[in-house]
């Protein structure tokens, strides 16, 4: 059962992840076409609520999707199962949304 919940979990941050994604790239492209420097980049950024929600879920779904697939990987190739493993992916999606939240807030 708590298997299935995952399965539904990954692929519910794959469809929130796909619009992100485009988002972002979307962003790449106009502001290194407009020639904005990253001075630039950053000074539009500053107190957007706009930037840290949308790249504070990106952040989220990605540490979640990221873990979720890491514990089938290490399940799959390395046969590391059981409680041991589901903790180890907990504490690295734990510090991949650690880190992406820190990178937001040092944007935003």
């Amino acid at each position: 059962m708590r298997d299935a919940y995952l399965y539904a979990a990954q692929r519910l941050t794959a469809v929130i992840m796909a619009p992100l994604v485009i988002g972002h790239l979307i962003t790449i492209i106009v502001a290194v076409q407009g020639g904005l420097t990253a001075e630039e980049i950053l000074a539009r950024t500053q107190g957007s609520l706009f930037w840290g929600a949308f790249y504070g879920l990106f952040v989220i779904a990605v540490g979640v999707h990221a873990a979720i697939g890491l514990r089938n990987i290490f399940a799959e190739w390395l046969r590391f199962r059981g409680p041991v493993a589901d903790w180890t992916v907990l504490a690295i999606g734990l510090l991949l949304i650690g880190l992406g939240v820190r990178a937001v807030g040092a944007v935003i």
